[in-house]
């Protein structure tokens, strides 16, 4: 059963070193950040004998040594749990997630309705993937539901911005 504070109240993203955004990159993280934000489920869930700890909490986001890192604090700034997931698994979805926004970006520029749907389609499809391995990667140390999962994949992608 989740709690009321069972939440986000704060993302941040440690985008040191990476190349600024293009405009449509930019876009996206300001709305994955926002809509998470307004709507998320996220716990830690109970180890061994101590109790899962209450909520809101901050999140932050980085890739360090080539692995992902997860550093969640409380509101206070207090550090509840930091992990470290591998980014093997997520590498494919991730390229094909950028080839499909390339293409979205550059349909709605010049396509019709019906094909931009079409490709539309296809990106919502390598979110459903993204989140399934966010999901996955998350399992026993965090609980989150299907959109937040969802959105940290956005925002895992926004991590890997090459230029």
């Amino acid at each position: 059963m989740t709690k009321a504070t069972d939440r986000l109240s704060h993302v941040a993203l440690d985008e040191t070193g990476l190349p600024a955004p293009t405009p449509e990159i930019d876009q996206e993280r300001k709305v994955a950040l926002f809509d998470l934000l307004e709507d998320n489920s996220f716990a830690l869930p109970a180890r061994a004998s101590d109790p899962a700890p209450d909520g809101p909490f901050h999140l932050f986001l980085s890739i360090k040594d080539r692995r992902l890192v997860f550093d969640i604090k409380t509101e206070s700034g207090a550090a509840l749990a930091a992990f470290h997931l591998s980014l093997s698994p997520f590498k494919h979805v991730i390229k094909d997630y950028f080839q499909i926004c390339e293409a979205y970006f550059d349909a709605v520029k010049r396509l019709p309705p019906a094909q931009i749907e079409a490709i539309d389609m296809g990106r919502r499809g390598i979110h459903d993937e993204g989140e399934r391995i966010v999901s996955e990667r998350l399992h026993g140390k965090v609980v989150v539901d299907d959109a937040t999962a969802r959105r940290l994949f956005t925002l895992i992608c926004v991590l890997h911005f090459k230029g």
